[in-house]
């Protein structure tokens, strides 16, 4: 068991991760293993990878809320050899795999950067 507190708005420990964060980061890291995987099979090689996801999330009267979007933005960096484009698109089939992405009610956006490494 993960001991995830609650949010600091709520009191919580703003030093270890809640369950929100964990979601998010699960969102991120579950695209970002289905792109490598994708990637590899395609002959795109990735020498670097980052994400900042973001989330939305609404609170209802009374404190219950929900996430109503999430936003992953990978920053990728590819070898010079590696087409761009297909780095690009291999993104949209990232999110078609991703288990955690196809599992949560809301919409998960894609703002991905890609570089050519020089």
């Amino acid at each position: 068991m993960i001991q995830g507190p609650a949010d600091p708005a709520f009191r919580g420990d703003a030093d270890r991760w809640n369950p929100e964060q964990l979601l998010l980061a699960s969102l991120s890291q579950c695209h970002m293993l289905w792109y490598l995987h994708l990637a590899a099979d395609a002959g795109v090689t990735v020498t670097a990878y980052s994400d900042t996801p973001t989330c939305i999330m609404v609170e209802r009267p009374g404190g219950a809320g929900e996430f109503t979007s999430a936003t992953l933005r990978p920053a990728v960096t590819i070898a010079p050899d590696s087409d761009p484009e297909r780095a690009a698109a291999l993104h949209d089939r990232a999110a078609e795999y991703c288990f955690i992405a196809r599992s949560v009610r809301f919409p998960v956006h894609h703002e991905t950067v890609i570089t050519t490494e020089q």
